[in-house]
């Protein structure tokens, strides 16, 4: 596996022209994720290429990422999802002190250049798919850290479905960032409403917080709007019934 500006450097060409000789027909190799490696290294998958998806709604991506951005305090211990939403939460991340705890190399990529900021780069398989790690390590890892904030991104939202990925073994991160996470917030461009991918992983009321952007149908932002007020109703509820329960705002 090679970084991609250094594949370009090497050849004397672009990145751009890497890229495009790549992604132009059969090759032995391929490019996700500002990276190139072996087409048939272990996990990749079909056709969701990271670079493609990359260019596709990037203001409504920048938009979810700078709301999400908003909630981070200086200090905090947050998990950034995979995805191409989340590098703008990356891009996005308040100044000072804090630790990032990551399984994607297009987010590690981005956080590792930052000052003041300790970054945790979970193990595990290598999946050129979403340029991501995933393994039994990987999960354990993330059971002995404490999270503040866990951002988890998705490939589709539906209201009746629920929470959804393309590639099933982003899941089990997900749901385990999400369940040792004190808060968990999904961040998905109005693009993803209405689409289901093949992975389901969590319920929409499963989260604290959805960060998208404007272009949210007035339907749809009603029918987010019913979710949360019912779960601050129900949070409530376990306010009176269990002593030392915690409010969610």
């Amino acid at each position: 596996m090679l970084r991609l500006r250094e594949a370009a450097r090497l050849l004397g060409v672009s990145e751009m022209t890497v890229r495009r000789d790549l992604t132009g027909g059969p090759s032995q190799l391929a490019c996700l994720g500002g990276y190139v490696f072996r087409a048939e290294a272990p996990g990749s998958a079909p056709r969701y290429a990271l670079d493609t998806e990359n260019a596709s709604h990037i203001l409504p991506k920048q938009e979810a990422a700078r709301r999400a951005a908003a909630l981070i305090d200086p200090g905090d211990t947050i998990f950034i999802d995979c995805g191409t939403t989340t590098p703008h939460l990356a891009a996005a991340l308040p100044a000072g002190p804090m630790t990032v705890v990551c399984y994607a190399l297009n987010i590690a990529d981005i956080v590792c250049r930052r000052p003041e900021t300790q970054v945790v780069l979970l193990g595990g398989l290598f999946y050129p798919s979403s340029a991501t790690f995933y393994g039994e390590e990987t999960l354990a890892q993330l059971r002995r850290l404490g999270i503040a904030k866990a951002f988890i991104s998705a490939g589709g939202v539906d209201f009746e479905r629920g929470v959804s990925c393309s590639h099933f073994h982003e899941v089990p991160v997900k749901q385990a960032a999400m369940s040792h996470a004190r808060h968990s917030y999904l961040v998905a461009d109005s693009s993803k409403f209405g689409q289901i991918r093949p992975a389901a992983f969590a319920r929409l009321d499963a989260f604290e917080r959805v960060l998208t952007d404007d272009g949210l149908s007035p339907a749809d932002r009603a029918r987010l709007e019913a979710i949360a007020r019912e779960r601050r109703g129900s949070g409530r509820a376990r306010e009176r019934t269990r002593p030392g329960g915690i409010r969610v705002k």
